[in-house]
């Protein structure tokens, strides 16, 4: 990869985005303002276009430098070039050696940028975004993270060594807090500082492109705080680079304590993850609940509290359970947006911190002054399958489809609201335009399988799972792909010995996981070895006593077995628990010798 100074690409903006800011000595100019958009997954995207095409990218502060995936490259027709220095890439998810590719015309916020270079790695951004915008394109200057407000400021401070840069809360009464930030290096350029847990001193990075906050295995064991604790859950697995998902729990702690702020009874998410000298990732939770400038010639982070949770945006019931966290006093530093793009940016930064009500009131304020926009429609209809009004987001997503008929986002959110309701006919015709418009390496093949299966279309679901994978061979979600399709083909009776290679890959990376068990006991049932068939139903069992498929199978391998009764009370407890099992096991050729 050719060295380019991005730097000097940026600062030729300053006259296309200005910034006049000044207090005391201190000049504060605007490189770029770019317009930020929370998504589903608590992810702050900006628009971009790659090559004249449409498009969406990560704002990962936690990147050292600006990557997309192989897929990607394939789908957007780049070409994939060796680095003449390997680079290996670390992330929570393992390590994976990095290639690069240049993309002639790029643009990002409509900002014109000609052959960027992005390494290319396996990353799993997900929710239809090329890739990420790492630390070589936000630390050309000072950063301003405003995710609250829809808003990334890259800034150039001039003669402020001693200022103030928390410049919003300068001349009012509200508190901000600062730390000292780690001087930045070519490989290491991000915002890395100190705070306390439970009074125990750990590091911390500030970590946009982590959608929660997460604590080190070992972090949390220091603090007194185990997976076998009390009060700790589970709370399913992180994906990041590299292939091996991570199982992750919740659990409270007494306290966390940085800058001048402290979060008392904070649930906070901790995994068994590697992260290179840090024991905290801080992430977009965080940034949401405040307004953060990361002054990079000061080696200063500021930051204020907006209100609210800081961590626990997840917990259901949400006023009963975020009601145990406590941190400062609120402070409502969000601005009054004057267009529909900022209410709508404000809107999704709502919804992504789970406040349904505001984030409603916003898109809809959005919708009113933009109707012909369908970005707005989609934002409302998203936010309110959060609040659990169905039928108000269907309305929604029809909206943005008579605006838009293909639009991917709206289609599989639509598609999943049919199957809820009971019409696999309806999500199946919408997965249908959506296969016919994304391509063929596109990152959406993995939520068309999952969908097309739930949509009882299961040789549509295998032929998904069949153009994902190849395009995603590092990938840590490979092992739900190999899952789905083996499920699939169990359904269905066909290929039996790729289908139990599948399942048997996918349990390596996810042990006694009883879905998957479910699966690899039909296959062996239908490849006539009913012992390994009863041991697999037997596993998923002790994982889920209520898996009505596992247990009318074992009751199906026990009469083979001449196990009348046993086979009888098994396929009984099935019935009960879903009365149409015979039926559904019929469809599929399944019938008791």
């Amino acid at each position: 990869m050719k060295a380019r100074c991005i730097a000097i690409a940026l600062l030729t903006l300053t006259a296309v985005a200005p910034a006049g800011r000044s207090f005391a000595h201190c000049k504060l100019g605007q490189l770029a303002e770019l317009p930020v958009t929370m998504n589903a997954f608590r992810q702050p995207m900006v628009s971009a276009r790659i090559n004249g095409a449409d498009t969406q990218f990560l704002v990962d502060s936690g990147a050292f430098y600006s990557m997309i995936s192989p897929a990607v490259a394939d789908e957007f027709h780049l070409r994939i070039k060796p680095l003449a220095t390997p680079i290996i890439v670390q992330g929570t998810g393992g390590t994976s050696e990095a290639s690069y590719t240049t993309i002639k015309n790029f643009s990002l916020a409509n900002i014109p940028l000609s052959n960027m270079d992005f390494l290319v790695v396996n990353y799993d951004v997900g929710d239809g975004a090329a890739g990420v915008l790492g630390q070589n394109i936000l630390r050309v200057g000072d950063v301003e993270y405003d995710l609250a407000n829809g808003v990334i400021r890259l800034m150039r401070p001039f003669d402020c060594s001693k200022a103030i840069m928390a410049y919003w809360a300068t001349n009012t009464t509200t508190p901000y807090s600062v730390i000292h930030i780690e001087a930045a290096t070519v490989l290491s350029a991000h915002a890395m500082g100190v705070a306390y847990l439970n009074g125990a001193e750990i590091r911390v990075m500030f970590d946009t492109g982590a959608s929660r906050s997460i604590l080190t295995l070992r972090a949390a064991q220091r603090a007194g705080v185990k997976p076998d604790s009390a009060a700790a859950h589970a709370a399913g697995v992180s994906h990041g680079v590299g292939e091996r998902p991570v199982p992750t729990w919740v659990a409270p702690f007494a306290s966390f304590k940085i800058g001048d702020e402290e979060v008392r009874n904070a649930r906070l998410r901790f995994g068994d993850i590697e992260l290179d000298g840090v024991d905290m990732l801080i992430g977009a939770d965080f940034f949401l609940s405040h307004r953060v400038y990361v002054a990079s010639q000061q080696r200063q982070l500021y930051f204020t509290y907006n209100g609210g949770p800081v961590f626990n945006l997840d917990a259901e019931p949400l006023k009963a359970e975020r009601a145990t966290e406590q941190s400062a006093e609120p402070k409502e530093l969000l601005e009054q947006p004057t267009d529909a793009a900022g209410f709508a940016r404000r809107g999704a930064a709502f919804a992504a911190r789970r406040d349904f009500d505001h984030a409603i009131a916003d898109l809809t304020r959005a919708c009113e002054l933009a109707p012909n926009e369908p970005r707005y429609f989609y934002e409302r209809g998203a936010a309110r399958v959060g609040n659990r009004q169905p039928s108000q987001a269907m309305a929604d997503f029809d909206q943005v489809l008579k605006l838009k008929p293909d639009d991917v986002p709206s289609l599989m959110a639509r598609a999943r609201l049919r199957l809820e309701g009971r019409d696999p006919s309806g999500a199946a015709s919408d997965l249908d335009v959506v296969d016919r418009t994304v391509p063929r390496e596109s990152d959406q093949r993995l939520d068309l399988g999952d969908l097309y299966g739930a949509s009882g279309r299961l040789a549509s679901a295998i032929t998904q799972f069949d153009l994902w994978l190849p395009a995603h061979a590092e990938d840590s979600r490979r092992a739900e792909a190999l899952a789905g399709r083996c499920g699939a083909r169990a359904q269905l009776g066909q290929d039996l010995k790729r289908a139990l290679s599948d399942c048997s890959e996918a349990l390596r990376v996810f042990p006694n996981t009883p879905h998957v068990l479910e699966s690899r006991g039909l296959v062996r049932q239908r490849m006539g070895d009913f012992d390994k068939s009863i041991a697999d139903y037997d596993a998923a069992l002790a994982g889920n006593p209520k898996l009505a498929w596992a247990l009318y199978g074992r009751g199906l391998d026990e009469l083979h077995k001449g196990k009348t009764t046993e086979g009888q009370a098994d396929m009984a407890r099935a019935t009960a628990l879903q009365p149409d099992v015979a039926n559904e096991a019929k469809e599929f050729g399944l019938s008791a010798p």
